[in-house]
């Protein structure tokens, strides 16, 4: 910090002091400070309660506890020239505790808290107001896991900042603020600065903590893809290879499809699964995207034959601007209810063996006269 003399167009720097040196007390001043200046953390803040202490089965006490103007809880920790090395744990501990307190439990604290400095002020006037609602019943309170933490101290210890940082990445709104005490003759100043994430790029550690838990929602949900499409798979197998020798080589994979040569390359029998289907298919996908659809149109000339002799419809996919193309038989269903299981499997082996009848001798004889 700079003092400015315009008398001399200078600029004169002011050293920074410690809390300690110049008689301050976490309590009874940085905490005082902050209670009756909330706003110095950058932001509108209610504070409801001082010292803390309303959590079952032990005596702990938070610093402040705050509502912002979404209606969430502001854990705000307060350390003076240190913050020691369990701060992030003990305002962890108290957010888990906060978490639990109802729209009716955070109304009380702040009643009680307002008796004691602001007699005769009522907790849901004051509420509605800060919340800008016209009705009490409009208001919402600690919502979901909306909880968050201010770290405030004049230093921060690297074991601090590191765990700050990688709980940030989980979408905890955590924030660490530090305080600097400068004096000058009987003067005193102090700056409070949001250090992490710092101001500047707090919207875009934000953006970014969301797309990792994104990413790493993606990937647990996918692991829980992969094992159900494994089990579905195994199941199916054991149904087919009992009636039919045709996948009798294959094993359980995660995909969303398995399947067998025809014995012409790039052609293949599939089962395959989506989240609303179920079907079996001829998947035509050789090297020559003209000869897969003049195969496929070979066919379809004889589509009445190739009907009747499956004993139902099919569906003649030309993937219109793909390479491949297919014929298909499908049934709605979807492998994530496993109560669906039974049906989609019935019907899927009995497409699968009908499906191959019809197209194993064919498919050779009309490839090789189309070559």
């Amino acid at each position: 910090m700079f003092k400015i003399d315009k008398s001399d167009n200078r600029i004169e720097r002011l050293a920074p002091r410690s809390f300690l040196e110049l008689g301050f007390k976490e309590r009874q001043h940085l905490q005082e400070w902050i209670a009756n200046k909330p706003d110095a953390l950058g932001e509108d803040l209610l504070i409801i309660q001082k010292e803390f202490a309303g959590f079952s089965d032990t005596s702990e006490r938070l610093d402040l506890l705050a509502i912002d103007k979404q209606g969430s809880l502001v854990i705000i920790e307060n350390k003076l020239d240190d913050t020691g090395r369990d701060v992030t744990w003990q305002a962890l501990k108290y957010a888990s505790y906060c978490a639990r307190l109802t729209k009716d439990d955070i109304k009380n604290v702040y009643q009680s808290y307002l008796d004691r400095h602001a007699a005769g002020l009522s907790a849901e006037e004051q509420l509605c107001s800060f919340l800008e609602e016209d009705e009490y019943q409009d208001v919402a309170l600690n919502k979901g896991v909306t909880q968050r933490i201010m770290l405030v101290a004049a230093n921060f210890r690297k074991e601090v900042t590191s765990t700050v940082l990688w709980l940030s990445s989980f979408k905890l709104r955590i924030q660490c603020f530090k305080v600097t005490p400068f004096a000058q003759g009987d003067d005193l100043f102090l700056t409070v600065e949001q250090i992490i994430p710092t101001k500047d790029a707090e919207d875009f550690m934000i953006g970014l903590a969301a797309k990792a838990q994104d990413e790493v929602n993606e990937l647990e949900a996918e692991k829980t893809r992969y094992v159900l499409r494994r089990e579905f798979w195994s199941k199916l197998l054991s149904a087919m290879n009992s009636r039919s020798q045709l996948f009798r080589s294959i094993s359980p994979g995660p995909k969303t499809w398995i399947s067998v040569g025809s014995g012409v390359s790039g052609i293949i029998f599939s089962f395959v699964i989506a989240r609303g289907s179920a079907r079996v298919e001829v998947y035509i996908n050789t090297a020559r995207a003209d000869l897969n659809h003049q195969l496929l149109e070979q066919l379809r000339a004889r589509r009445d034959h190739f009907e009747t002799r499956f004993g139902g419809s099919l569906t003649w996919d030309d993937m219109e601007g793909s390479k491949p193309c297919r014929i298909l038989c499908e049934t709605p269903g979807n492998y994530f209810d496993k109560s669906e299981w039974s049906g989609m499997i019935d019907f899927m082996v009995d497409a699968m063996i009908r499906l191959h009848e019809c197209f194993r001798d064919e498919i050779p004889i009309a490839v090789n006269s189309l070559r």
